[in-house]
């Protein structure tokens, strides 16, 4: 399958991938919805004739949303065309007034949000990030809570401040506990932290509270993948999280990536579901594999700097798999929505350059790690940009995320 638009040779948009954004343009600043396809984006509203009439108005959105309500059918129906007009030989391309119309350069547009995001769950879902943090905290011993592999371990985050790779992300303020058994302190955290993830969004109609979605059905449900920065301030996290969880800790920002990976894309790079032990309880349970070979990776660029890679994980690193996540949010009957956003928690991998945060890395800033330059970090400092990537490859293909990133602005004191 080739396509008429030129793909470079690495390209993260081969014609097998084609993930779904929103963007703007400085001539046209409507929202749009786009397909990525090499360094071009397709401007889904010019070809809108192309695809049956039913779907003019997904494809005409401003977000995703109507999109991804459509249904598993739709979107293999929609991919199929949008394939087909970008192959060599398509009427597309034979149209050359359309054609310059239809295809605008990615490094003339501006991404937005690619979805209307009314709620935001983010699990704990990887075993060697929870058993991590587990001995850091409590010891060997009692390293994994008693219920961790027994359920997809989550809390709803703050939807409301989720943004689009590019964002800027501000320190936060808070109250923190810088000495064990003494007063607390309020001013801006010290321990500023990235969390690598993978989060995807929920298409399909609606549900209805006191539905459940089964762990089998909930394929259907997973409309694409984007990368995620579980951005955390972790000393304020120490104090405020018991015994409720996440709060302010984790509602100053998170940050995705623009480009939205359809399952389909990713198929050629399904592997085996992680062993889980013991088996979970029914509901939890699913046939189909539905773990991805993606490979991951984080940069910190400090302001004056190179930019120097501190970890390379893989998303295969998951236990509980995006299935079970569904099957256990909707086991009490939680409704869901199309565009509602579902994280993997921080992916770690079993080596020490695999773990998927400052915490880990710095192994609660025991240690250093090393940047280019002779610079090293423990937590992320003042004006450090944080940049995520993601791929798929084997011999023949590559299927890629772009990159999801955010410079740390200094904290905005009290006036």
């Amino acid at each position: 399958m080739k396509s008429f638009v030129p793909v470079p040779e690495n390209s993260d948009f081969p014609i097998q991938n084609l993930p779904y954004g929103v963007f703007s343009t400085a001539d046209n600043p409507q929202h749009r919805i786009g397909v990525a396809i090499g360094e071009h984006v397709l401007d889904l509203s010019v070809v809108k004739q192309f695809y049956p009439a039913k779907y003019e108005n997904a494809l005409t959105a401003t977000v995703l949303n109507p999109l991804m309500s459509l249904g598993f059918e739709s979107w293999a129906e929609i991919r199929q065309i949008t394939q087909g007009l970008l192959l060599e030989g398509s009427e597309l391309q034979s149209n050359a007034a359309l054609r310059t119309k239809a295809l605008v350069a990615q490094s003339t547009v501006q991404m937005h949000l690619p979805a209307q995001i009314g709620d935001y769950t983010d699990f704990y879902s990887s075993i060697h990030h929870a058993t991590n943090v587990g001995i850091m905290f409590r010891g060997k011993e009692n390293a994994l809570m008693p219920n961790w592999k027994h359920l997809p371990v989550g809390y709803h985050g703050r939807a409301s401040s989720v943004v689009v790779s590019g964002t800027p992300i501000r320190r936060p303020l808070g109250q923190t506990l810088p000495v064990d058994g003494a007063d607390p302190a309020f001013g801006p955290c010290r321990l500023f932290d990235f969390e690598l993830e993978v989060a995807f969004f929920v298409g399909g109609p609606p549900t209805d509270l006191g539905d459940r979605v089964t762990a089998e059905e909930a394929a259907k449900r997973v409309f694409g993948f984007v990368l995620m920065n579980d951005w955390s301030a972790r000393d304020i996290q120490k104090w405020e999280y018991v015994p409720l969880g996440p709060f302010t800790a984790k509602n100053l920002g998170t940050t995705i990536s623009p480009w939205v990976v359809t399952v389909a894309a990713l198929e050629p790079f399904k592997v085996d579901n992680f062993p889980q032990e013991p088996q979970p309880f029914p509901y939890l349970r699913h046939s189909q594999k539905f773990n991805f070979d993606i490979k991951l990776e984080v940069d910190i660029k400090p302001a004056k700097g190179s930019s120097s890679t501190v970890c390379r994980s893989n998303y295969r690193n998951l236990y509980w798999t995006a299935l079970q996540q569904i099957a256990h949010h909707t086991v009490t009957g939680c409704n869901l929505n199309p565009g509602d956003l579902m994280a993997s928690g921080t992916i770690s991998g079993d080596a020490s350059d695999s773990f998927g945060s400052m915490l880990e890395l710095s192994w609660k800033g025991t240690k250093t790690v090393p940047l280019l330059g002779g610079e090293s970090r423990k937590f992320l400092q003042d004006h450090d940009e944080v940049t995520i990537r993601g791929h798929c490859v084997n011999d023949d293909l590559r299927i890629g995320f772009g990159s999801c990133s955010g410079v740390v602005l200094p904290a905005k004191p009290f006036e």
